[in-house]
């Protein structure tokens, strides 16, 4: 058999995304990452490219990081990961020690969002050594990056998350209402964990969800979603540390369960979470107490984003429910292909479908959804 090369496993890659997209969304045609030239800007050749990413611990982010490790070292890209453990000063910090280091391209997963500031900072930072800069996955304004032509940002049209997961929930929702509505009441009462506040994504995710949702429910001629807690106006529970963690969504669902059970007749029946492993930890809790097992008398139907490995595992024990997917290979290879572009001197989007680009700052990489179906 012949021998694939690097080049031609990440162009079957490219094809493998391709064929993971939802019909009716933009094909998503990515050229290989080939191994090119030793061009760049600023600290010269030689450098390093920087790879920032704000918490090793996040699943999804972790699965990007290994799809791009693969891709920058089959490019023959000398590069060095950074962790910033959700902490945005770390971060800065490291950016400073990446550019004194000589750096040549810094490709940054931002820790905070919640204002421009920090973004900002690294930009300026980056110009001042005229050095490309490329964030990734949280969300950076089209104001901060068009501030410096060698700056970019490769994300996810995040509103779509949201829709997306509504529109699924809604559907299971219309086709399962008796069996989702546990106690009877003709209305299904929810739990929503939001992932950060200030953060866009978690901001569209927890709106969409919700109203695509009810939109769906309401033309079935059902009531719409009533969160759990009438004295929420918020209507979403926090990750308190911003970090979208199982850990806070198993905590959070054991504080929902010991009210809210069948016992007191009020039991919640409907579990949206802003990413899988807040799912997932939600799952623990509902586990922990005799729920959505295989042999579970009541099982909640769970919904998250990203498709993580072992959310698609709990999908398919039939304790979760269903999932958006946040294609970790495709943000992976496009950040790879970028990383050339920039540091060769060419068009950051050259090779990559104009269709998915977004102006003169943005590539978007498209969702799909996953049901184990």
């Amino acid at each position: 058999m012949k021998a694939v090369t690097p080049q031609e496993r990440n162009i079957m890659k490219f094809h493998n995304f391709g064929k993971l997209a939802l019909a009716g969304t933009m094909a998503f045609s990515l050229a290989a990452c080939s191994s090119g030239g030793e061009g760049g800007s600023g600290a010269g050749a030689d450098g390093e490219v920087s790879v920032f990413y704000y918490t090793y611990g996040d699943t999804y982010i972790s699965s990007v990081r290994s799809n791009l490790d693969a891709d920058l070292k089959d490019a023959g890209i000398n590069y060095v990961d950074y962790d910033a453990n959700n902490n945005q000063t770390t971060q800065t910090e490291q950016v400073q020690t990446a550019i004194s280091k000589g750096s040549r391209c810094l490709v940054v997963n931002l820790v905070d969002t919640a204002s421009n500031d920090a973004a900002t900072n690294i930009i300026d930072q980056a110009q001042a050594a005229d050095i490309p800069v490329i964030f990734f996955n949280r969300s950076v304004s089209e104001e901060v990056i068009s501030a410096y032509d060698k700056a970019a940002f490769v994300g996810t049209d995040y509103e779509m998350a949201g829709k997306m997961q509504g529109d699924m929930i809604g559907d299971y929702l219309v086709e399962n209402f008796d069996k989702a509505d546990l106690n009877g009441d003709g209305e299904i009462s929810y739990v929503m964990f939001k992932g950060q506040q200030g953060n866009a994504e978690a901001d569209a995710r927890t709106e969409y969800a919700v109203k695509n949702a009810n939109e769906k429910l309401k033309a079935a001629g059902k009531k719409e979603l009533k969160f759990y807690d009438a004295s929420n106006s918020d209507k979403y529970l926090l990750d308190k540390d911003g970090a979208w963690s199982a850990a806070q969504g198993t905590d959070l669902m054991q504080t929902v369960l010991s009210q809210y059970n069948p016992s007191n007749d009020n039991m919640v029946e409907l579990v949206i979470a802003n990413n899988d492993d807040m799912a997932l930890g939600a799952i623990s809790a509902l586990e922990n107490d005799g729920y959505n097992k295989s042999d579970s008398e009541i099982v909640i139907p769970v919904f998250g984003v990203d498709a993580t490995d072992a959310a698609i595992a709990k999908i398919k024990e039939g304790a979760m429910t269903g999932t958006i997917k946040q294609d970790a290979e495709g943000m992976a290879a496009a950040l790879c292909r970028m990383v050339q572009n920039m540091t060769e001197g060419k068009d950051k989007f050259d090779g990559l479908d104009a269709e998915n680009v977004i102006g003169t700052w943005r590539i978007n990489i498209p969702y799909s959804t996953y049901t184990g179906e």
